[in-house]
């Protein structure tokens, strides 16, 4: 049985008829001006290559494709065999606070090649991964810079997460520095008030903090039994910040020279292990293994949640991917008669009989 997790969208599937119902009052609008000029019969001579059928099929494909297009909107759904009740089911897991670096200094190069791929891109790769690992754990996200500002509060839904994450630009945070003492701060109170949940802040820099003690607040959340996990981005030689990401401009100090950011590796392992948590480099092919593993140690707490709909039952995707093939199809097609047919006179061989 199909189901549908938006089925309030399909009330849109009205409009096809509608449009359809348009086309044809069009065509018979478009026929009757034509009769004021003479016959059809003698004007549609003189179109050899308007086509009188054409124009329905590139409607109807297109109402067809419309048609698929507001089911794939719909989020058609094969339903789980497993038994829920009342929509919810249990889970076990644990809350996790990304806090990610927003500085400008997160847009130089991760590696020692200055045109490589820029630290805050490597960031969101490494925790989109790590987010793929989560299963029944609630995930929350931080950006900060000289200020710190929650992108998204404690949730489970990880389609949402990663669509923030993807969403993070140096530009969010007005207000430049590299703050993670406030970055801490905000994620130590932003966690499930009052809850049972095994807690974990991992936070993702390149570890140049300028505005605050961060050690201080890493180890006040360890107090409070929360765990605190570092990854630091970047490298130890320096490489120059882009004035903007794409471009080869670099900044410059007031004496006209290149300003150069390195990882500070000492200070992001200074607050991981004032929280209690493992530092790991975010140049490691092993970072995510490393973090999930240590998030893994932390006890589960279980609880109730929506039943969410499993990515392997979503049928959206086929839904959409006809609707693509049809306008692929409706874009191939022209209005005019198909080349193959326009020799071909169907009434030939009727007209030579009446002749004989």
């Amino acid at each position: 049985m199909i189901s549908f997790a938006n089925p309030h969208l399909l009330y849109l599937l009205i409009v096809v008829p509608v449009l359809g119902l348009l086309y044809a009052l069009a065509c018979y609008r478009r026929k009757r001006a034509l009769e004021k000029f003479g016959k059809l019969s003698v004007l549609q001579s003189l179109m050899p290559d308007a086509s009188r059928y054409m124009g329905w099929v590139k409607t109807t494909l297109a109402l067809c494709a419309l048609t698929f297009i507001i089911i794939a909107l719909a989020r058609p759904y094969t339903p789980s065999d497993q038994p829920k009740s009342d929509d919810e089911q249990t889970a076990r897991g644990i809350e996790v606070m990304l806090c990610v670096d927003v500085s400008n200094s997160m847009l130089a190069s991760s590696t020692d090649d200055p045109g490589g791929v820029s630290r805050l891109q490597r960031a969101k790769f490494l925790l989109e991964r790590l987010i793929d690992k989560m299963h029944d754990d609630k995930v929350g996200l931080i950006v900060f810079a000289g200020d710190a500002y929650t992108q998204l509060p404690i949730t489970s839904d990880y389609i949402s997460a990663k669509m923030f994450l993807n969403g993070i630009t140096t530009d969010m945070v007005p207000t430049q520095g590299t703050a993670i003492g406030a970055a801490l701060d905000m994620a130590i109170n932003s966690f499930t008030p009052e809850s049972e949940f095994q807690k974990a802040i991992v936070l993702i820099t390149d570890g140049e903090n300028f505005e605050d003690n961060a050690t201080e607040v890493a180890k006040r959340a360890a107090d409070a039994g929360i765990e605190v996990d570092v990854i630091g981005i970047g490298s130890g030689k320096g490489a120059p910040i882009p004035v903007k990401a794409g471009l080869n401009e670099y900044m410059k100090d007031y004496n006209g020279n290149e300003v150069r950011t390195a990882l500070n590796e000492q200070m992001a392992s200074e607050i991981a292990k004032a929280g209690d948590g493992i530092y790991v480099s975010g140049a490691s092919s092993a970072a995510v293994s490393d973090i999930d593993s240590q998030l893994d140690k932390l006890a589960k707490t279980e609880y109730k949640r929506s039943a969410a709909v499993s990515s392997a039952n979503e049928l959206f995707p086929i839904a959409a991917l006809i609707a693509l093939i049809i306008l692929v199809i409706d874009g191939v097609l022209s209005y005019s008669k198909l080349s193959w047919l326009r020799d071909i006179n169907f009434f030939t061989k009727k007209a030579d009989n009446e002749k004989r």
